[in-house]
């Protein structure tokens, strides 16, 4: 179990207890989980809000800290003889607390009647919406709230007051997400040198996923790796790669310390981009150069969005594709045809960070509301930008054969669109690049050691490099 340093916690802690200022705040971490059986489980991981306060990256605990009474305790079991013939000598829950800088420790069966206490005293028990199953008949058991009624009733001021602290990324968080990232750009190096006619996608997610092994790392998020770009989350690798074929690689690391790394590259099968592929592609470089642009402190990142769009309108009007004002076509939300998705996310312990606590919350300052338009309502992060959030620039250009039929038998956006122009690129798929920004106090700062390939001579240089 890899951790920061003990005062870490307790600083985290005390941030949070004096922002809430009174209640209980409850943290239930997660529990192993069978695949097919009690005994054969995934991969565990832990509950990232968990960690982030107490660090304890094992199973079947949970935590308090009651700010009413300033004190924290984490709840768990002592291992039994039985425990330990499986997985050997482990510290004591007591020693393991001592690491994060907590006192006080119970059994878990302890939770329960310190929560029921706190309600007699009137507290008032703030928990966080629950995601997993066995949380929310957890959570029945330990308040009598109906899995029903748990989401309605989680603390908005205890969401809130976490968003705001992991939000805002210390130096150690910076470096550890860095490491991630690392690997990441070491996992798509590795599938540059493998992309070819008669390599299977399965070949190339394999490779890549084995150099995140190696330095002990495990995956971020699962491997996308397609020649059907325009699937946004293809996860089938059932293809062979052919020539003509663009190949698509959404691909991160995630370190011992959990923080994540999230970066995707697209290049030709051929030994070079055709003409046509080469235009789509520099149209996506101008898009991904304007949102950094935009990237400064105070700058909401929907401008990003924004200008991101607004530059693959034009490209698609260079194409005959689009028409009318780039800009309008942006704003309205034409541009979704070939942009349905969002330009980026926050990014740390999670690789899409805190969105279990809910996008509105992570991404949307007070008073911004989210939209339902499609296209927009896929912008999970829209907030003025501030120092110490990270986060991705993922624009991606997209050629949807049911889209295109859908939006053109609805005559949607027909002031901007040139659907009799469309059908000659219905097999075109897509492509997206992406990497991930740290803002700073005057600006934004690429994160990463290593370099990725982005224009089309360094995607060339990188394809013909073997590892």
């Amino acid at each position: 179990m890899k951790l920061f340093a003990k005062e870490t916690y307790i600083n985290r802690r005390r941030v949070l207890q004096r922002e809430m200022g009174k209640g209980l705040l409850v943290f239930l971490g997660n529990k192993e989980c069978g695949m097919n059986y009690a005994d054969n489980t995934y991969r565990f991981r832990q509950d990232s809000t968990f960690l982030y306060y107490f660090g304890l990256d094992c199973a079947d605990l949970a935590a308090v800290i009651d700010v009413d009474e300033d004190r924290e305790i984490v709840f768990g079991n002592e291992l039994t003889i039985d425990d330990i013939v499986w997985t050997g000598t482990q510290p004591t829950l007591q020693e393991m607390c001592q690491q994060v800088g907590v006192a006080h420790s119970l059994p878990l069966k302890n939770l329960k009647e310190y929560i029921l206490k706190a309600q007699a005293k009137g507290q008032t028990i703030h928990f966080l919406p629950p995601y997993r199953a066995e949380h929310q008949v957890w959570l029945q058991e330990l308040t009598g709230l109906l899995p029903s009624a748990q989401a309605a009733q989680a603390s908005v001021p205890f969401i809130k007051a976490i968003v705001k602290q992991r939000n805002h990324k210390s130096a150690e968080e910076i470096a550890a997400i860095e490491e991630a990232i690392d690997t990441s750009t070491e996992m798509h190096l590795k599938a540059y040198s493998m992309v070819r006619p008669g390599v299977t996608e399965a070949e190339i997610a394999a490779a890549v996923e084995e150099v995140a092994g190696r330095r002990g790392h495990t995956l971020s998020f699962p491997t996308i790796a397609t020649v059907q770009g325009q699937v946004l989350h293809n996860h089938g690798y059932i293809h062979t790669l052919q020539e003509g074929d663009i190949f698509l690689l959404d691909a991160g690391a995630e370190n011992h310390l959990h923080y994540a790394g999230d970066l995707s590259s697209s290049l030709p099968v051929n030994d070079r981009f055709s003409e046509r592929q080469a235009y789509v592609y520099n149209i996506h470089l101008s898009s991904f150069q304007a949102a950094v642009d935009e990237l400064k402190p105070g700058v909401p990142f929907r401008n990003a969005h924004i200008a991101a769009a607004t530059k693959i309108v034009e490209g698609m009007k260079d194409l005959g594709l689009m028409k009318g004002d780039a800009r309008d076509a942006a704003e309205c939300g034409a541009y979704a045809l070939f942009f349905p998705c969002g330009l980026g996310h926050m990014m740390g312990l999670d690789v899409h960070d805190m969105e279990n606590l809910g996008e509105q919350y992570v991404g949307y300052a007070d008073g911004m509301e989210k939209s339902k338009q499609f296209g927009f309502k896929s912008l999970r992060l829209a907030r003025p930008l501030e120092p110490g959030f990270i986060f991705t620039v993922e624009p991606g250009i997209y050629f949807i054969p049911e889209l295109m039929d859908k939006w053109e038998a609805e005559k949607q956006f027909t002031d901007f669109i040139n659907y009799d122009k469309l059908k000659e690129w219905r097999n075109f798929t897509g492509l997206r690049n992406e990497l991930d920004y740290l803002i700073t106090e005057d600006g934004a700062k690429l994160l990463g050691h290593l370099k990725k390939p982005m224009t089309i001579e360094e995607v060339m240089n990188a394809k013909n490099t073997k590892i």
